[in-house]
């Protein structure tokens, strides 16, 4: 059984013990248990429930367990030939460690 989740503007396939990185969420501590009602499609051993936009009373347990998790650094070199033009920058995305417990349909 799995299902399609909308969490935080993106969209992920939910399995029950899988672990999810999803963008960072303010407001959570570890340990907390967090539900995502934006269930958008539910498969259930071949049964497909496809929601209009939404399935009615599905929603995805999962538990925080991590609350800020630090992606790969990922740098941006731009330069501009003949110009004496070279600047580099990095940045590291920030992450929130979920581990679905529950799927209900």
């Amino acid at each position: 059984m799995y299902a399609i989740v909308e969490i935080n503007g993106q969209q992920f396939k939910a399995e029950q013990g899988k672990k999810l990185y999803v963008h960072h969420m303010h407001d959570v501590s570890e340990g907390q248990d967090v539900e995502f009602d934006k269930v958008l499609l539910v498969d259930n051993e071949g049964t497909v429930q496809v929601g209009a936009p939404t399935v009615d009373g599905a929603k995805v347990v999962c538990e925080v367990v991590n609350p800020l998790v630090k992606g790969d650094k990922v740098l941006v070199f731009k330069k501009k030939r003949r110009k004496g033009y070279r600047t580099l920058n990095g940045h590291r995305a920030q992450f929130t460690e979920l581990k679905i417990k529950d799927l209900i349909s």
